[in-house]
């Protein structure tokens, strides 16, 4: 295998080596420099998300992405007294239903084709059947396929109707131009090993101040309680509650620090977005078709159906390990199909070499004719 090797994947990604070689570095989780990096990191998410401080608060969470979005479900609703409706059009949709299910939440879902995007008039149409609704929630790039679902028309309509809203931006924020001053969505989930373009290890939310503070006592859960979480922050300088990972934190903001270095969000859309066209491209020319018709392609990752029913993805997936590149399998039944990302330190020459490989290995790999 090359010594280095892309991880051409929605996360973790590929990092620089300067957000590695921040994490070589201990740190004590008491010591106010620590304390310091963790409250410059809770406001310049924020600003990322041009969201307004007297309205808005970041939250960071130690765990995965699937932490955050736990945690702010079971805290941001109420159980015996509040609905949310969850509209899924990927796996990450439905693992919202099934954290709903083990906390006790009650929710309606609103289910639609992987290959497709939410519909916001379908969503309007049950908030306006069911009065019992009081929340929504769904995945804003859903990485299942890699479609990018709607928010600039839904969110401020059901901020309108008094509904709570919820967004899963994990593989968009940081990476898609997002406003939050005017999506309005009461709470925002990511994580540091997406577009920032950090290590794994922790999630963040960006909060409605005057919602989330309505929530004490709602959780069922110590660890997961985003409210308590919130306070620790706020009381104690930027002080986590429990044991918090350190490293991680230091390495994302090293990544924050490079992300404005490259310009900023607008930037980084720019390049992913240059990287996916790229790769389309490239993997259409080689007989791979996207699976996702291009006006809903995010940047983030790209799915491809199989060229043939005699390909061989573990064959494939293996050749390209071999050669540097970790890609993803396909996550829907439906269609065989597979995932190549383009977040994380990954440019032009990188994708350049990607095709290369993958013509190589087609070429290696086509079928023998009986003149052979």
């Amino acid at each position: 295998m090359n010594k280095r090797t892309l991880l051409l994947t929605p996360g973790p990604a590929t990092l620089s080596n300067t957000v590695k070689q921040a994490m070589t570095i201990d740190h004590g989780t008491w010591d106010s420099e620590y304390k310091d990096v963790t409250q410059k990191i809770r406001t310049a998410l924020l600003k990322i998300g041009h969201a307004a401080e007297d309205k808005y608060t970041s939250v960071l969470l130690q765990g995965s992405g699937t932490y955050g979005v736990e945690a702010t479900l079971s805290t941001a609703i109420s159980r015996g007294t509040d609905t949310v409706l969850i509209a899924a059009n990927g796996a990450y949709g439905r693992r919202m239903s099934e954290i709903a299910d083990y906390a006790g939440i009650s929710h309606l879902d609103i289910c639609f084709k992987d290959t497709e995007p939410i519909d916001e008039k379908i969503v309007l149409e049950m908030i306006k059947k069911h009065s019992e609704i009081t929340h929504f929630a769904l995945v804003h790039n859903e990485t299942t396929t890699g479609i990018v679902n709607p928010l600039s028309n839904l969110l401020p309509k059901l901020h309108s109707l008094g509904i709570i809203t919820i967004v899963d931006a994990m593989s968009s924020f940081g990476g898609i131009p997002l406003d939050l001053n005017e999506l309005k969505p009461d709470y925002l989930i990511s994580s540091s090993n997406k577009c920032v373009q950090g290590a794994p290890g922790f999630a963040f939310i960006i909060a409605n101040k005057k919602v989330l503070a309505n929530t004490a006592g709602n959780s069922a859960s110590l660890s997961l309680d985003l409210y308590q979480q919130y306070l620790c922050f706020e009381n104690n300088a930027g002080k986590w509650r429990f044991t918090s990972p350190t490293h991680v934190v230091f390495a994302f903001y090293e990544a924050l620090l490079e992300l404005q270095d490259e310009g900023g969000v607008k930037a980084r859309y720019l390049r992913y977005s240059q990287l996916e066209q790229q790769l389309r491209n490239g993997l259409k020319t080689l007989g791979f078709e996207p699976l996702i018709a291009a006006k809903y392609q995010s940047p983030v990752i790209t799915s491809f159906k199989y060229p043939s029913s005699s390909f061989n993805f573990d064959n494939f997936y293996l050749y390209l390990k071999n050669h540097g590149f970790i890609i993803y399998p396909g996550k829907i039944t439906e269609v065989a199909s597979f995932r190549i990302g383009n977040i994380g330190a990954v440019y032009s020459k990188d994708i350049a070499r990607l095709l290369r490989t993958i013509k190589d290995y087609l070429l290696r790999n086509q079928p023998k004719t009986s003149n052979q």
